[in-house]
């Protein structure tokens, strides 16, 4: 038996092994050296260009169309057109137009990182190979006869089915790098509040790709929760990155304030909300701003379900930090463990992912958090609801929970209590959540 275990331990190790060596050796298709052909060459109708999906292929091979006519990234640049675009810039400073600037192509555009064809257009946004990397050096292979998923990962093609590879893809626009982030100087100068969580967001896009038997067969099953759960430990990473990042970090004499809890500040004076409760923050002082720890909040709620040792370390990391931000103790230390932390985190779920026994307890620990005064924050709560939809549609998926129309007035209910950050008031918030409690809680059954 105790060698049976030992061979386990061994496999759970080789496993984050791979995943940790697959992670590092990922480039993202803005940093790829390969050249970049541009949309119109996947654009004809024998390619994905077709106007409906073809009966008998292993694709739809009309992604063009729905990407073009249906998806927001493709006119993510049109946006640095607008009146709000040229307002923010001017405001800012700029030398150059929106459009015309790094610091918006950034996310609004797919910027190569070396010469691309004459036929790439940057004005297409958000285009094809801005996902799916340079098409040198695959777009000629994967179509060709016996050609294989894997062999177009080798050849250059980004492996977006991936959750480790997809989270530091999409949250590299959605939350930042050290290389482009959205700063609280360009949202002081009109840009939006960052609002993101993979899973939402990916259902929330047109998509572009079927899960059916040879989608699973090729790339493997698509799990919505395991999305999230990959997502919320790297968005905890990058956080953690850009707080150590001299660059990208401090602000002149303060810190970089989107790193933080916005509504800590951003409140009337007369507004007396602060309490020593809820979060990581229990025992910090009033006046101090603190950490942004909506992710955290999450990841060890997931944690907490799938490795209850390395969720007790991750809390006490995160809780070093809070002080150390508060002035107690060498925050670059406590912010590299944390980032260590999260790492883990997230190469253990891309190996291992959540299991269905998981599931309940984590829609279950979602709601009592907040109950428990965990969501004093608007982006925790936020985030929360948000992880919600993700995990009780998986459990309805399964059969686990009751009828489909009573969840998902029970998930706008929770929604209407998020409509406007400003207004967000957590004993609100929390009377939604007692409300939609015994939904979750309900006995297993579809009915």
């Amino acid at each position: 038996m105790n060698q049976v275990r030992g061979w386990g331990r061994a496999a759970m190790a080789l496993a984050l092994a791979l995943c940790s060596l697959v992670a590092a050796a990922q480039v993202l298709p803005d940093k790829s050296l390969a050249k970049t052909l541009g949309v119109v060459n996947c654009a004809s109708s024998l390619c994905h260009g077709s106007i409906a999906s073809w009966n008998g292929s292993p694709v739809n091979q009309n992604e063009y169309v729905v990407w073009s006519r249906l998806d927001k990234h493709a006119r993510a640049y049109n946006l640095l057109l607008n009146e709000k675009s040229r307002r923010i810039a001017a405001n800012l400073a700029l030398p150059q137009p929106a459009h015309q600037s790094r610091v918006c192509l950034d996310c609004h555009a797919y910027v190569p990182a070396v010469p691309a064809a004459e036929t790439f257009k940057v004005s297409d946004g958000i285009s094809c190979e801005g996902c799916h990397g340079p098409a040198e050096r695959w777009i000629a292979s994967h179509t060709e006869p016996g050609a294989t998923h894997k062999a177009n990962i080798a050849n250059g093609l980004y492996p977006s089915d991936q959750p480790l590879a997809r989270a530091k893809l999409c949250l590299s626009c959605h939350f930042g790098t050290s290389d482009k982030y959205v700063t609280h100087r360009i949202m002081a100068a009109g840009h939006p509040r960052m609002s993101f969580e993979m899973e939402t967001f990916t259902n929330l896009q047109p998509a572009h790709f079927t899960v059916d038997a040879d989608y699973i067969e090729r790339k493997g099953r698509f799990d919505g929760v395991k999305i999230w759960a990959i997502g919320q430990a790297v968005a905890v990473g990058t956080q953690v990155d850009i707080l150590l990042d001299p660059r990208r970090g401090r602000d002149g004499a303060f810190p970089e304030l989107t790193l933080f809890d916005c509504h800590a500040c951003h409140h009337p004076m007369a507004d007396k909300r602060w309490k020593p409760v809820g979060g990581f923050g229990k025992s910090i002082s009033p006046g101090l701003v603190r950490l942004n720890d909506s992710s955290m909040l999450m990841l060890r709620l997931i944690l907490r379900q799938i490795d209850p040792a390395l969720g007790e370390r991750f809390v006490q990391s995160v809780v070093q930090l809070n002080h150390a931000v508060a002035g107690t103790g060498d925050m670059a230390e406590r912010a590299k463990a944390v980032k260590a932390l999260s790492d883990e985190a997230a190469r253990k779920i891309a190996a291992t992912g959540v299991t269905n026994e998981n599931l309940r307890g984590m829609a279950l620990a979602l709601v009592d958090d907040g109950l428990a005064g965990g969501y004093a924050d608007y982006a925790g709560a936020e985030q929360a609801a948000m992880a919600l939809g993700s995990v009780v549609n998986t459990l309805h998926k399964l059969g686990q929970l009751k009828s489909a129309p009573a969840l998902n007035k029970g998930l706008a209910n929770l929604r209407a209590g998020l409509v406007e950050d400003e207004a967000y008031k957590p004993a609100d918030f929390q009377s939604r959540l007692r409300a939609f409690r015994p939904l979750v809680a309900a006995p297993l059954a579809v009915r």
